[in-house]
This record gives C-alpha cells, structure tokens and sequence, in this order.
C-alpha cells in the first residue's frame, strides 16, 4: 500500500511538472504574441512620429522663412518710404540724392542676396539637404537682412540729421521734422 501511495504520489508530481511545462509554454508563446504585437505598435506609432517630425521641420522652416521675407518686405517699404522723403527734402542736392539712390541700391543689392539663399533653401526641398544646414542657411539670411535694415535705417537717420542741421531756423527744423514724422 505504501509503494501505492508513492507511485500515485510519483504519478502526482510528472503530472504536476507536465502542468508546469505547459503552463510555461503557454506563458511564453502569450508572451511572444505580445512582444510581437508591442513591436508592430511601436513600428507603426514610431513611423507616425518621423512623419509628424518631418511636417513639423517643414512648418518651422516655411515659418522661419516668412519671418524673413516680412523683414524683407519690412526692409523695401522703409527704403520707398525714406529714399521718397529724402527727395522732398530740398537741403539736398541733386548729386546728394544720387548717392543716397547708389547707397539704398547697395543695400537692397545685399538683401536680395539673402533673398535668393532662402530661394536655394525652398528649392532644397526637392533636393537633399540636411535640416540643420537649411535652418542655418534660414538663420543666416534673416541675420544679414536685418543688418541690411539696421544699415539703412541708420544712413536714413544720418541724412535727417544732416537736413536737420542744414535747416536754417526753428521753423525750417519744425518742416523737416514734420516732412519725416519726427517728434
């Protein structure tokens, strides 16, 4: 009877280690179905992520580049807002204001420059070109032509100051603040 029990209990233990294996068995192929399904998940939502990253760039840069050619549009209507004024202005000379003409030419000459860098930049698009390389091209341009404006802002600025002390009497320096919307 003892050697009974024993083989029952011998029996109970196989069984129990058969259990055991199949339970593990079961627990890893639930396991590999999950990590595969994780893995198809992370593929899919990993290739969303580079798209949207790829929209994002594409926005930052169409944006940066508006900001720039705002500051260009900016930079032509002070020109054809001052170079107008400077020729109203009657204490200059006819060679004066010919310089002036050949000075703001220079400078438009420059921020059209800029202007075709940020063409190279839209056109990189359907060429390749680095993100970091396009943005620094971007950075660049909006750089110089704010420069250019700052330029142009400060030699407008010298030629009211230099009509300013060319004014001959108080009444005279009134016109010219009025003629340039000075306080």
């Amino acid at each position: 009877m003892d050697l009974q029990v024993q083989r029952i209990q011998n029996n109970t233990i196989v069984l129990q280690n058969v259990q055991k294996t199949l339970e593990n068995t079961l627990s890893k192929l639930k396991l590999e179905e999950i990590g595969s399904w994780t893995e198809k998940q992370r593929q899919l939502y990993s290739g969303y992520f580079d798209e949207l990253w790829k929209v994002k760039n594409a926005i930052a840069t169409y944006k940066k580049i508006k900001d720039v050619v705002q500051l260009q549009v900016t930079l032509v209507n002070e020109y054809q807002r001052s170079f107008q004024l400077l020729r109203q202005d009657n204490h200059f000379t006819p060679e004066e204001i010919e310089y002036m003409y050949k000075v703001y030419s220079g400078i438009l000459s420059e921020s059209l420059k800029n202007i075709d860098q940020l063409q190279l930049v839209i056109n990189s698009f359907s060429t390749k070109m680095s993100d970091g390389k396009r943005l620094q091209i971007i950075a660049d341009a909006g750089s110089q032509i704010s420069d250019n404006y700052t330029a142009l802002k400060q030699f407008t600025t010298h030629n009211i100051g230099i009509s300013m002390q060319r004014s001959k009497g108080a009444s005279e320096i009134e016109m010219v603040k009025r003629l340039y919307g000075l306080q």
